[in-house]
């Protein structure tokens, strides 16, 4: 018999004095702008990041030595509202599309300027228990300080 394990979702909200539609066109479009350059999974310092604009697209990084890696794929596209996509990515921080993980973002307009933008992270489980235990914690702590890089970026 196999056990079947569960691992909770990390899901952050935050809102922005930007409309719905410059809030995802800054998440989606602009994450060169606001990503930090830090927070990399390629070989060498990270140079840019870029989401393609599709279901299917990827969020990719380029480096610095010119190679890529994929940070994940468009599983839904649906602009202005929301995004889901594949985070692959293992327990070590390296690219690996075996085990991915997901992440859905939603843009809800609060008033004319103001939008709601909530962040579920999920499906931990494909990385094992330990694996996926690992990465929970370490989006849980990470989301918040890199979603406020978003605000500022949307507020400007």
């Amino acid at each position: 018999m196999s056990k079947t394990i569960v691992i909770a979702p990390v899901r952050k909200s935050l809102t922005v004095n930007a409309t719905q539609a410059r809030a995802f066109e800054v998440f989606t479009n602009g994450i060169d702008r606001w990503w930090p350059k830090g927070h990399s999974i390629g070989a060498t310092p990270l140079r840019r990041s870029v989401i393609e604009p599709r279901q299917g697209g990827r969020w990719y990084t380029v480096h610095e030595d010119g190679s890529e890696a994929v940070v994940g794929h468009m599983l839904v596209w649906e602009p202005p509202v929301r995004i889901v996509f594949s985070w692959e990515i293992d327990a070590q921080w390296k690219p690996d599309a075996t085990v991915a993980s997901e992440v859905e973002v939603t843009f809800t307009p609060e008033g004319p300027n103001v939008t709601r933008v909530d962040l579920d992270h999920r499906g931990f489980e494909s990385l094992g228990q330990e694996g996926g235990g690992k990465m929970r914690g370490a989006v849980d702590g990470g989301w918040p300080g890199i979603l406020e890089l978003f605000k500022s970026e949307a507020e400007r």
